[in-house]
């Protein structure tokens, strides 16, 4: 098949956030008690950076229509990235983080409602409030065409909020009560795909399991498709790759864990550079199960995205089987929110008309009642990013609009 590189492209917009970001200069870092919800009037286009418009909610919200607050990246008045918080209101917008150069990535504590992000090759921290803003490392300069590979990025809440997971030259785990800085898996020599051989790989934290004894990590080799996934065992310091599912190399689609932290799901919407497909993978040997193959038949293919494993026990994703008559199928296929059995195949159901062309990311409710999605612009002036809207499981409720712009949505406490 042909390798289609858009998704490429789009996966390490995705894990990198912000590659393209230019450091601007804006106001002074402020105290906690400056720290000011935003009411702005002018609601942002569909574009990262704005005029000057500033952000804004939609007015129409239902109030109560959240579980826990929103937290999302957009650009502030004056261009420069930063992270927002919608209330569980819907309706009270507060500005995070209030920072010169532009918020790459961040992570929220589940347990005290912190803030840890990355800004000008800084890991830097806040509380819940904004206050206590301090620099947990210091990458130093660096040239910002390498700041992937180079910079520090993605930084992870463990989920008792004690540890913060985060790459720079390697996958480096950070404690909070001793401010010690562990580089658990080293950048150079360490290759499990060339075995120790090859180009240097990048460890890039993803999210922890539930229950902190694991973390999944995106492998990758700067300039080239030896891109994986892969699971690192806290307690045991060890990396394991996934392997089998029919020879499948999952990278590039969203995994989630279940409950219990036995195994992920992935789901792969594209064909060509990677295969598409719906996999379990168990999370102590890396073995895949194929849920769906990335052939339907009847020369169709089978796209899965944005898998997640409820409460009550059913797998709730987004679901297209298309054909490829060319040898690929990006990230426009219309999918469709269904719901099945833990195997993806049982009892599968289609639980709202709309066709979804360009999610980029889907934040499930816990109870699976909705998903929050952003949705490509059509003018693909973004990879990360897009208008922000609620989807219910329940078709007979409608859809609502929550921000005309926002990326890495990530629930609160």
């Amino acid at each position: 098949m042909k390798k289609n590189l858009y998704p490429y492209i789009a996966f390490m917009v995705l894990i990198s956030t912000a590659l393209a970001c230019a450091f601007s200069i804006g106001s002074p870092q402020p105290s906690g008690d400056e720290v000011a919800t935003v009411v702005a009037s002018t609601m942002q286009a569909l574009t990262p950076v704005s005029g000057g418009g500033g952000v804004a909610a939609f007015t129409s919200v239902p109030v109560g229509s959240l579980p826990h607050p929103l937290y999302f990246l957009n650009d502030d008045g004056v261009g420069v990235s930063q992270v927002f918080r919608l209330g569980t209101d819907g309706r009270t917008l507060t500005q995070v983080t209030f920072e010169p150069a532009a918020v790459e990535s961040y992570d929220v504590s589940q347990t005290d409602g912190s803030v840890i992000y990355v800004s000008n090759n800084q890991l830097l921290m806040i509380k819940a409030d904004g206050s206590g803003r301090r620099v947990l490392a210091d990458g130093g300069p660096v040239d910002p065409d390498n700041l992937y590979a180079e910079g520090i990025n993605n930084p992870v809440f463990s989920p008792d909020g004690q540890t913060i997971a985060y790459a720079h030259k390697g996958l480096i785990l950070y404690a909070l009560s001793t401010g010690a800085a562990n580089k658990v898996l080293e950048k150079l020599g360490t290759d499990p795909i060339s075995g120790g051989l090859g180009p240097r790989v990048l460890y890039v934290p993803q999210k922890y399991s539930p229950d902190g004894t694991k973390i999944l990590i995106t492998v990758a080799i700067p300039n080239s498709d030896g891109i994986s996934s892969g699971i690192y065992n806290v307690i045991t310091n060890t990396l394991t790759l996934p392997s089998g599912g029919d020879g499948a190399r999952l990278c590039c689609g969203e995994q989630a864990w279940t409950s219990d932290s036995s195994a992920l799901y992935v789901g792969i919407p594209f064909v060509g550079m990677f295969a598409s497909g719906l996999w379990r993978v168990d999370a102590a040997t890396g073995n895949l199960t194929t849920l769906l193959p990335t052939e339907a038949g009847g020369g169709n293919f089978n796209l899965a995205n944005q898998p997640y494993l409820a409460p009550d026990g059913q797998l709730y994703f987004f679901f297209a089987s298309q054909p490829a008559p060319d040898g690929f199928i990006d990230n426009n296929a219309p999918l469709q929110i269904v719901r099945s059995a833990p195997d993806g195949v049982t009892d599968r159901t289609v639980l709202r008309p709309e066709t979804f062309e360009s999610v980029n990311r889907a934040l499930w409710a816990p109870d699976a009642s909705f998903v929050i999605v952003t949705k490509l612009p059509a003018d693909r002036s973004v990879y990360d990013g897009g208008a922000v809207e609620l989807y219910y499981t329940d078709a007979t409720k409608s859809v609502i609009p929550l921000l005309p712009f926002g990326r890495q949505l990530k629930w609160g406490p």
